[in-house]
């Protein structure tokens, strides 16, 4: 139930002062507006006010949808709280609630790409609160409350999601129901539980209570087999004291009085009371293999050491970070939203609730990446009684819960713009968090279309074993895991990952190929000073000699290394097996992509101080290959100076560059020597009427070596610029190299490229 995602207790402990420090530091709170237009000319301010604006006004007073296309409402979700029932501090007031709701706008923006403003409405009259926000539903496109006390958030949103037209969620209550019911649906699984036979008893009858067991019996649970309690004991039929209309919904005929009573033979308990509700007693008298989700924040009703010492065979989920299964709505709200707002849809019904749970639950069940891992001081969670519900920082969230919950307003007719291709709209949201998914797309779906055998050199790593296993299960060709057959698979059985179809693992030293492996090696080297028995040796032991080998005779069709070893200690050897090819030249490349823009940048990773001729050789080969990605290529010779002022030594070999260029009668734009300003920017380039270029430049030629990797680093490390490579390009076969230590994501993307032979 915390809305703050937090990696494990082993991270340093947050003090009172650290987070008074970081709400003041800089910019006071959490939150700017930051424009989306430029606002830089007379004529900017002419468009995005008076008289420009005018014209979107009259569109949109024609036709009201058009507001989605023109303004920010199909992105903009408005946090709304009054400050009665403050996290776990009760009714402090609006203002003293703001900080949470910033926290909550932020938590929008990122892990969801909603945009949010928060709104603390000053009063606790329901009649007030409600008649203040059905009046902004033209603002926004959802209303998201938040801290607002029982029973009178029942009230809120019931009248409020009948007078607007747009989605109103109250994430204290089904933010939390969803994400509890998507760990149920995982611990049912694993205890080999039907859910119609299932007993649940739920301690609290607040927001998050009666939503719990309002989702739980939606999703097929019978009523009789649901207890509710509260502080006076079970929700009886019958009952008089404390009871309320939502109270008696949930009454049941039974004998049980107390929650003591309540909990013998339960299956499952939900908590969302107290810390101390839950004793050791009532955890004794529970069925076997008791679903324990002791959700009270900041303590839970009872800890995972106290079940401990009565049970051992509980499943069991909190609120807290610092535990495993935390059951946090940053899992839900951001994603449930992002769905609901894609297909317009006019509420957040319980077909979309479930919808939501099932997908969390599944996602759960799937391997988990190495960005996971590492937000976890690299410990890699695995589906099973530590792990049925999935943690905040897994990237997947954002394709998979809003496709399921867009989805499900589609089938349930509440979707007012439906999404006509559900897997192109998978890989827009993956895209809003990671921008190489935008670019990567169209050559993984032409990889699919023809798949490839790709060489995973260093099959005995267990992020190489977990990429194989990704590329197989993405149907964008055969995985070969060069090793040890029985290391291998006992590496991927610790690691939980299933050696499926679609991946072959080869042995260098048993393989039946190895006599012709050698022949051929043996033909290429034995006039630069090796032996018979060196090549041998190779073939046998260097898993990059025998991949390589691989490729170049055509048992594999690319091949991806470098995990465990440096970049140019790889190359020397891939280039021993594999020629360059004929009349190209061997360069890398990186793919840079920042505030929208792809740049390409060469050379990256093979000449150190190239000639004039050298530098001609990679713009060719770089601009090729940015055809090959479907760009146009525009290449600038960059050098410190610019068409001659202030003169430099690397600037004489660009100028020489541009001349043998144009000697070849290039079909592609270049002009240089220019500093990079002059290459990016429309205006530095003005100056320089005579310039070549007929716009921005999207490839890069740096001077040398040097300049190339540190500006790219420097990009990703401090500019937000995202790098992909560096990428070799001008060998004869399809060969990538890693950079050491590199994630699964990345060496995927890497086998992606090569099985597409980008270079």
């Amino acid at each position: 139930m915390n809305d703050t995602p937090k990696p494990s207790r082993s991270g340093a402990a947050v003090t009172d002062q650290d987070a008074l420090d970081f709400h003041s530091r800089g910019r006071p709170g959490k939150l700017e507006i930051t424009p989306t237009k430029p606002m830089a000319t007379q004529r900017d301010l002419s468009l995005a006010y008076s008289p420009g604006v005018a014209v979107p006004v009259k569109a949109i007073a024609a036709d009201p949808s058009l507001a989605f296309d023109y303004t920010t409402r199909g992105n903009l979700v408005a946090v709304i709280s009054n400050g009665t029932a403050i996290l776990g501090l009760g009714n402090l007031g609006p203002l003293a609630s703001k900080p949470v709701m910033e926290g909550k706008a932020v938590l929008f923006k990122r892990f969801a790409d909603v945009d949010s403003i928060d709104l603390e409405i000053d009063t606790e009259d329901v009649d007030a609160f409600v008649n203040s926000v059905r009046y902004l539903g033209p603002s926004f496109g959802g209303i998201n409350l938040e801290d607002i006390k029982a029973p009178d958030c029942f009230v809120i949103e019931s009248r409020l999601r009948e007078l607007m037209d747009i989605p109103v969620f109250h994430d204290d209550q089904h933010g939390t129901a969803i994400i509890a019911v998507a760990g149920m649906i995982n611990a049912l699984h694993l205890t080999g539980r039907d859910i119609k036979t299932t007993r649940l008893v739920c301690n609290g009858a607040g927001a998050a209570g009666i939503a719990c067991i309002e989702l739980v019996k939606a999703m097929g649970m019978p009523s009789e087999n649901v207890l509710l309690c509260d502080t006076k004991g079970v929700v009886y039929q019958g009952r008089t004291e404390g009871m309320n209309q939502w109270k008696s919904a949930h009454a049941t005929p039974t004998d049980a009085r107390t929650l003591e009573e309540a909990m013998k033979g339960a299956d499952i308990f939900f908590g969302v009371s107290a810390k101390g509700a839950l004793t050791g007693e009532m955890v004794r008298s529970m069925a076997p293999r008791p679903i324990i989700f002791a959700m009270a924040n900041p303590d839970p009703e009872i800890t995972p050491e106290e079940v401990a010492e009565v049970r051992d065979d509980a499943i069991m989920a909190t609120g807290r970070s610092d535990y495993p299964n935390q059951v946090n709505n940053v899992l839900g709200f951001p994603y449930i939203f992002r769905g609901a707002l894609d297909v317009r849809a006019r509420t957040i019904n319980e077909p979309m609730k479930i919808a939501a749970a099932k997908a969390l639950a599944e996602l759960a069940r799937e391997d988990v990446p190495d960005e996971v891992a590492a937000a976890y001081q690299g410990v890699r969670p695995r589906f099973g009684p530590q792990y049925i519900i999935p943690v905040p920082f897994d990237p997947r969230l954002l394709s998979e819960i809003p496709a399921a919950v867009a989805q499900a307003a589609m089938d349930s007719g509440v979707a007012g713009k439906p999404i006509p291709d559900m897997a192109a709209y998978k890989l827009q949201l993956s895209a809003r968090r990671d921008p190489i998914v935008g670019t990567l797309a169209r050559i993984y779906e032409r990889v699919r279309r023809n798949p490839k055998r790709v060489v995973f050199a260093e099959g005995e790593e267990e992020q190489v074993i977990r990429a194989a296993a990704s590329f197989a299960a993405q149907k964008l060709g055969t995985a070969i895991l060069i090793g040890r057959e029985d290391i291998v698979r006992d590496t991927a059985a610790q690691a939980g990952i299933e050696i499926r179809d679609g991946i072959e693992i080869h042995n260098a030293r048993l393989s039946k190929r190895n006599p012709d492996y050698i022949d051929n090696l043996y033909a290429r080297l034995q006039r630069q000073g090796y032996l018979l028995r060196d090549c041998q040796r190779l073939i046998n032991t260097d898993r990059n000699y025998f991949g390589a080998t691989m490729v170049a005779l055509g048992d594999a069709d690319a091949m991806v290394t470098g995990v465990t070893r440096n970049y140019s200690t790889v190359l020397t050897d891939v280039r021993r097996v594999i020629d360059t090819r004929p009349g190209h030249r061997v360069i890398g490349v990186s793919i840079v992509l920042v505030r929208g823009r792809t740049v390409v940048v060469a050379d990256t990773a093979v000449h150190d101080m190239p000639s004039g001729e050298e530098l001609a050789d990679i713009a060719e080969e770089a601009a090729g290959f940015a055809r090959r990605l479907g760009y146009e290529p525009r290449v600038a010779m960059l050098a410190y100076s610019t068409f001659g002022q202030p003169e430099g030594e690397r600037s004489r070999h660009v100028r020489e560059a541009v001349q043998i260029l144009d000697r070849r009668r290039v079909d592609f734009e270049f002009d240089g020597e220019m500093a990079a300003d002059v290459a990016l920017n429309p205006k530095a380039m003005a100056a320089y009427p005579f310039c070549r270029l007929s716009g921005p430049a999207t490839v890069l030629v740096m001077p040398a070596f040097h300049s190339a990797s540190i500006s790219t680093k420097m990009m990703q490390e401090l500019g937000g610029a995202t790098v992909i490579g560096p990428l070799l390009v001008g060998l004869d076969k399809p060969v990538q190299i890693l950079s050491l230590g590199a994630r699964d994501s990345d060496i995927v993307n890497m086998a992606a490229l090569a099985a597409f032979n980008v270079g």
